[in-house]
């Protein structure tokens, strides 16, 4: 065995349904500057309001998809580390989540204590957003310079539009998409529209219909919208989509600030009044089924298009441990530059 790790990095989960650990996870969760981006004083007084009633109710949400083994989230992100230890020969597979645990901060102190000098930190994000890839980034940074470990990282960066991730993509979602259908729904997991703007210095982004598919490498590089569109639109070529087959969304809509359009929810009672019976939905922001999609979805989705009138809504599953995704992986992985 050599010292060279590889890390994931997935979101996180509270650790139980328990209204106390969902209000400890989302306190954490919605403290972090790269997630709810205002003054820490804003920030605060935001977040105590929202963990007024917003606790109780993600309980319950969680509750009804919380799986006998746990939140399953972190039951299918320890799948997919026990499926990469088999094909990462260079070190030992370690897992971590940005809140909750296991922490950033144990984990990669574990690994230098045990020798261990270099990591491949892997966010498990495949398109990029300071609220994900960047928070991830930074913690670890964090943890190396306060604890004065000697690790150096290889980074793995977004892969919305890598062929091995679109290829794991279609592999894992054709069996769904070989039944009868008559439209595909690609959610995404909305951003508020300023984490955009803020990012892009060319003031490219949101200024036109086509703004994100006349988006420049540099614009591209840190525009979340375009990439979840260039992660569409490179599904929809590799399955053979015709145009009128699919559509893009973006779900998880929070507080009243404008988000990134089209929302999940007008988009199901559209689709319905447009007589669109059975749907497919698939949600390429996340590698993992979770509350956004199980819950989300899978329960208030369907119910939602159900009542506008149609007959069926499918989810089709994440990319999850399925085995051309930890082919996928291992690959993206092994060519992850060198960064810090």
């Amino acid at each position: 065995m050599t010292d060279h790790a590889l890390l994931l990095v997935n979101l996180g989960s509270p650790a139980s349904t328990e209204v106390a650990d969902v209000r400890r996870y989302l306190n954490q969760f919605l403290m972090d500057p790269y997630v709810v981006d205002l003054p820490w004083p804003l920030r605060r007084l935001l977040v105590s309001l929202i963990l007024i009633r917003r606790p109780a109710q993600s309980a319950h949400a969680y509750a009804s998809i919380w799986w006998p083994d746990g939140s399953p989230l972190i039951v299918l992100s320890k799948r997919l580390q026990e499926a990469m230890k088999t094909q990462w020969t260079q070190g030992p597979v370690e897992l971590a989540m940005r809140y909750g645990e296991p922490s950033l901060e144990t984990v990669l102190t574990r690994l230098a204590g045990q020798g261990i000098k270099q990591v491949t930190l892997a966010p498990l994000y495949p398109q990029f957003a300071d609220s994900t890839t960047t928070t991830v980034i930074e913690e670890a940074k964090r943890v190396v310079r306060e604890r004065k470990l000697p690790i150096r990282f290889s980074i793995l960066p977004p892969f919305f539009q890598d062929p091995d991730y679109i290829d794991a993509l279609a592999d894992s979602a054709r069996p769904y998409l070989e039944k009868d259908f008559d439209h595909l729904l690609l959610s995404f997991h909305g951003l508020p529209e300023r984490h955009l703007r803020k990012l892009d210095p060319s003031n490219h982004c949101l200024r036109g219909p086509d703004c994100c598919r006349t988006a420049s490498a540099q614009v591209l590089a840190t525009c979340y919208r375009a990439q979840c569109m260039r992660t569409a639109e490179a599904f929809a070529a590799r399955m053979g989509l015709q145009r009128e087959q699919w559509s893009v969304s973006f779900q998880s809509r929070l507080g009243k600030d404008k988000w990134i359009e089209p929302y999940t929810e007008a988009r199901l009672d559209e689709l319905a009044a447009q007589g669109v019976k059975k749907l497919l939905v698939m949600c390429p922001a996340f590698v993992a089924d979770c509350i956004e999609t199980l819950e989300e979805i899978g329960d208030r989705g369907r119910e939602q298009f159900l009542q506008a009138g149609g007959e069926s809504l499918e989810l089709v599953p994440c990319v999850n441990d399925h085995p051309s995704w930890v082919a996928a992986l291992k690959r993206l992985c092994e060519r992850a530059p060198q960064s810090l």
